[in-house]
């Protein structure tokens, strides 16, 4: 296996990473696959760091990327009070566009967890299924705009710093999906989806994975019975599985 970091530039900050990239002697022309790894709230690129070994070992390169003031640990220096799902999404697609801009891989998948699973499905709806083969949602967190809204139904009742979790937001945060339902056009990505979700999600409600399921043309949708908002190690690795699995999967149908 092959490791580098990256750091991409955009929008007057920089976006930090790590891919992985399979042996070339795996395929004779040593193009492979490409997932895109997104962390959920206050997460970070390690966070996928054997995931991405377990994928670079069975032919498929995987990269993963710390959001721009999207956790403690980035060492972006954009603050945590002016990042938005909005500058994710920037983030993501700036990085999608570093990766892709040579043509050395064979085709894009991106994966999302939790809040990173809003991130991954709002950008592929932007870019589409030509860019996109395939979107892969563990615990996706559809929910945020649900969630905020009913907490601060006035936009005058939100402060101007929230503490959450260990972070601290900005206004801005909230103020960029009040009134909005973020979730809604997710569904009109064409690509093949995988979803992956806990029954006793706590934080989000497998309801929001099963509708999510029904608003997209072919999703594929895996509930791990007694599973939470972060999986025990053997759903993990039973996650991986899938995954790589559909990742293999797509990727032949598409060539055929």
């Amino acid at each position: 296996m092959t490791k580098f970091e990256f750091s991409v530039p955009h929008h007057g900050r920089e976006t930090h990473g790590f891919a992985v990239l399979p042996d070339a002697d795996q395929k004779a022309d040593a193009k492979f696959p490409l997932v895109i790894f997104s962390h959920g709230y206050n997460g970070h690129e390690t966070d996928f760091a054997g995931t991405a070994d377990y994928f670079a070992a069975n032919g498929v390169a995987a990269a993963s990327i710390t959001f721009s003031g999207g956790s403690t640990r980035d060492a972006s220096g954009f603050p945590t009070t002016s990042m938005t799902i909005y500058t994710e999404c920037e983030d993501l697609s700036a990085v999608i566009d570093h990766l892709t801009a040579d043509g050395r891989f064979d085709g894009l998948f991106l994966f999302g967890a939790s809040m990173g699973g809003l991130v991954s499905a709002m950008t592929a709806r932007a870019l589409g299924e030509e860019r996109v083969r395939g979107l892969c949602l563990l615990f996706p967190a559809l929910c945020i705009s649900d969630n905020w809204n009913a907490a601060f139904p006035d936009a005058a009742d939100i402060p101007e710093t929230v503490e959450l979790w260990g972070m601290t937001l900005g206004r801005g945060f909230f103020l960029s999906m009040h009134g909005k339902n973020l979730a809604d056009g997710v569904g009109e990505y064409g690509g093949d989806v995988l979803i992956m979700h806990g029954d006793r999600d706590p934080i989000v409600n497998v309801s929001y994975g099963e509708r999510a399921a029904e608003e997209y043309e072919n999703a594929q949708l895996e509930v791990f019975a007694g599973e939470g908002h972060g999986f025990s190690h053997d759903a993990n690795l039973r996650m991986e599985g899938m995954t790589l699995s559909f990742v293999h999967r797509i990727s032949r149908k598409k060539k055929g």
